[in-house]
């Protein structure tokens, strides 16, 4: 992910999240943040969706996670997340965390599908509905074996 591509993202994470992030925040995590990690899923159409994340140590902490409106049930999301665990195990991670609203279901199975369990809850964590948050990790073993799982192989 570059700075041009923050306009597209912003535009993602409007219509993904009620409290999105702004322009000026993802500006910050590129240019200032040395643990964040940022990449998009693009095509002839432009960019699909993005994901980012810290590498702090040997974990992964995804901040967010996305797909466009009308590229949205095609496994997109799926792809773009077994890229991020790729890239977090090249980088060192040994495991990786998110949090998920409870009532968001279909990201719950996507992460369950590529190996996250449920460890805990933060309470009334996000600040539009003062929602609850699941915390989810899942172990990135170092190995070819689990690369080539994390790439669908």
């Amino acid at each position: 992910m570059c700075l041009e591509d923050i306009p597209i993202i912003c535009e993602i994470e409007q219509e993904a999240f009620t409290t999105p992030w702004t322009s000026a925040a993802f500006y910050n995590e590129l240019t200032n943040n040395q643990f964040a990690r940022y990449m998009v899923m693009d095509s002839e159409e432009g960019v699909l969706g993005y994901g980012g994340m810290w590498i702090i140590v040997d974990e992964a902490h995804i901040t967010n996670i996305a797909v466009g409106k009308r590229h949205r049930g095609k496994k997109l999301g799926e792809r773009l997340l077994r890229e991020m665990q790729k890239t977090a195990v090249f980088l060192g991670a040994a495991r990786m965390t998110l949090e998920v609203r409870p009532s968001n279901r279909i990201a719950q199975a996507l992460y369950e599908k590529l190996g996250f369990y449920g460890v805990g809850v933060r309470r009334g964590y996000y600040t539009d509905n003062q929602e609850d948050a699941i915390i989810m990790w899942a172990d990135l073993p170092d190995s070819k074996r689990t690369l080539n799982n994390l790439q669908g192989n």
